[in-house]
């Protein structure tokens, strides 16, 4: 057995950076996290600094290590997983960016995509890419930074400029500049890479060229896609580590997700609650289109085989609490939220419409804004809180019916990770609303497990899904027990609140 039996995960996600250092069982040795700013230019406006993420990825790595005091030369490979959509472009000649990356997050291309959309292009781009026409996904993006700072769409035609979503970027960083690649699953959130496209062939090919021109991103900027379990580079000045480690496993954080929670199987699902909430199911190797306003999206691409998925995302879930916590000053650390809301039977007729960044799938509305109704003169903080929760598990709801209905199949069962998946009474409601048990894992950092299984998959430490799949363990199950009546009384209320938010 080879002495190299350690994975090193990094989770770039929308706040912050985690280290993990996992062994062949899966024993997390350490873990490190170190957030960076958010910065809100104008209101819809949302951007990260690349040069604070990079550096947050490094303090992260280097604490990770010192908590974990193993010797470098055991680490077999590293995996990459990342917030998907945020997107930048670089000079190649020395990696600087020409402006801050704009986030998953930011609206200020919602103009360019209702154009797109009234001149009649979105279902080209959906047959394509599987995706709708809108501001969250990274193509417009990059054509706003192209536009908006001066001499970059020149100095992109003339192959100056290289783009990527964060982990392109990673890539790039962590390889010394030597490497300028990405996997198919985010690709498939650019709206410029075709669901029936292949990783693996050299350069920009795989790219929609028609779409590249459509959307006004030059194919001269995008890297070479590689899939999933491919080598990426070598380690090249990476604060902590030795040159020389393979990167060898990478997926968008969702995609990582659903493969950490060994969803391996056609119908089987996950939903990660962050900063949004983010449902995949996986179809096997079918593409399904959606009926409901889902995404038809890469789940990952081992070798030559592609699985795919329908996927729903919410833009606010842990976020909602975050907002409790930062904005109204309910409590002062985000675990409080559950005591809060455990204190009262029930919401006293508050609903929440979580839409403070417009409600995604499967309502697909950018101007929509968060909503309170029914509020009167006994509503206290701790209903306010309750109905924070309930909001969250209402609009997970809606995203999981109409999976199952593009699926034409009832939802089994559900498995749960994410920051927020850690409060119990948000796990109960949940299943509560679906009337299916839901099962929450040993490691809540599924989009981490997901990184590390394709490394491990990658360099041969794992050597098949099944090896995989065995080695994922549970924690505890959440079993449905409500009454009838008081369900449907809140799904019929919710309804009312979003046609009003």
């Amino acid at each position: 057995m080879s002495d190299r039996d350690l994975i090193l995960a990094i989770d770039q996600g929308t706040t912050g950076s985690t280290a993990l250092i996992l062994d062949r069982q899966l024993a997390v040795l350490a873990r490190a996290n170190r957030e960076f700013t958010q910065y809100f230019p104008k209101p819809g406006w949302v951007e990260h600094d690349p040069h604070d993420i990079w550096t947050s990825v490094g303090d992260a790595i280097i604490e990770a290590l010192g908590r974990a005091s193993v010797d470098t030369s055991r680490i077999a490979a590293v995996g990459i997983t990342n917030q998907r959509e945020t997107s930048l472009l670089w000079r190649r000649s020395d990696g600087k960016p020409i402006h801050r990356a704009l986030v998953w997050q930011d609206r200020r291309t919602a103009d360019t995509c209702k154009a797109l959309r009234e001149a009649g292009h979105e279902a080209l781009v959906k047959q394509r890419t599987g995706l709708v026409l809108d501001p969250y996904f990274s193509a417009t993006k990059l054509a706003w930074t192209l536009d908006e700072v001066e001499g970059a769409r020149a100095a992109a035609e003339r192959g100056e400029l290289a783009a990527g979503t964060i982990d392109t970027y990673l890539v790039w960083r962590m390889t010394g500049g030597a490497v300028h690649a990405t996997e198919p699953s985010n690709a498939s959130r650019t709206l410029l890479w075709p669901l029936a496209g292949k990783a693996g062939a050299e350069g920009q090919a795989g790219w929609d060229h028609e779409l590249c021109e459509l959307l006004r991103v030059p194919p001269t900027v995008l890297p070479e896609v590689r899939p999933c379990t491919a080598n990426f580079g070598l380690t090249k000045g990476v604060p902590g580590l030795p040159d020389g480690i393979p990167i060898h496993g990478i997926a968008g954080d969702q995609q990582s997700a659903l493969f950490g929670q060994a969803c391996f199987e056609r119908g089987q699902a996950k939903c990660t609650y962050g900063t949004g909430a983010f449902v995949m199911l996986n179809t096997g190797s079918e593409i399904v289109r959606s009926e409901h306003g889902l995404l038809t999206t890469v789940g990952w691409q081992i070798g030559d085989q592609t699985t795919y998925c329908l996927e729903g995302s919410a833009f606010m879930a842990g976020a909602v609490v975050q907002w409790l916590r930062d904005g109204l000053e309910f409590f002062k650390s985000s675990s409080e939220v559950e005591e809060l809301a455990r204190s009262v039977n029930d919401a006293g007729g508050v609903i929440m419409v979580p839409a403070h960044a417009g409600l995604g799938a499967p309502h697909w509305r950018p101007e929509a804004r968060g909503l309170i109704r029914g509020l009167s003169r006994g509503t206290n903080r701790a209903h306010l809180a309750r109905a924070a929760l309930e909001g969250i598990a209402l609009e997970v709801t809606d995203l999981l019916e109409a999976m199952a209905e593009d699926l034409g199949a009832p939802l089994a069962g559900l498995r749960v990770d994410g920051g927020a998946a850690a409060n119990n009474l948000l796990m109960q409601i949940q299943s509560d609303l679906l009337g299916v048990t839901l099962a929450r894992p040993t490691i809540l950092e599924s989009t981490a497990l997901g990184a590390t299984f394709l490394a491990g998959l990658g360099v041969g430490l794992w050597d098949s899904s099944t090896a995989v799949a065995d080695a994922w363990t549970q924690d505890r199950q959440f079993v449905p027990n409500a009454d009838p009546v008081a369900l449907a009384d809140l799904r019929a209320a919710w309804k009312t609140a979003v046609a009003c938010a």
